[in-house]
């Protein structure tokens, strides 16, 4: 890999960094990470705590959007669909718009990982109050 070199006006060589967008993602910080991975963390354990709940019986995902994606495609690829889908917009879409507003996109990151974490605490409260389905009777062997 080669650097373009730069004179400035005191003489010196000055070293100019190659202008792809990858080199530019992967040596710098990006906006917003800290509030980003935050998003991500906590939707990423609203997955497990939803795919949990459906996979125990007696309970139904009440979100018409989610249950769009899991009658199409299932519980394990529906739900997964669903969220990567939704954390991917939400995360672009706040990276598009912290140039212009800052304050927008950070509130847009937070507000998502609050919603998220409001539904990880209401699926846990659901499971401690109601519990799992009951067990279905075993089928007779003869």
């Amino acid at each position: 890999m080669s650097h373009e070199k730069n004179s400035t006006d005191s003489g010196k060589q000055k070293t100019k960094p190659p202008n792809g967008w990858f080199h530019h993602i992967a040596q710098r910080q990006l906006p917003l990470e800290t509030e980003t991975t935050v998003f991500i963390l906590v939707n990423i354990l609203d997955f497990f705590v939803t795919y949990w709940l459906l996979m125990s019986g007696g309970f139904r995902e009440s979100n018409p959007i989610a249950n769009w994606f899991l009658e199409g495609w299932g519980v394990t690829k529906g739900m997964l669909l669903y969220k990567l889908s939704l954390v991917t917009v939400v995360c672009l879409i706040s990276q598009i718009v912290y140039p212009h507003r800052p304050r927008t996109a950070r509130l847009l990151l937070i507000g998502g990982t609050l919603v998220a974490g409001y539904v990880v605490i209401h699926g846990l409260r659901l499971y401690l109050t109601h519990g799992p389905a009951p067990a279905a009777e075993p089928l007779p062997l003869f």
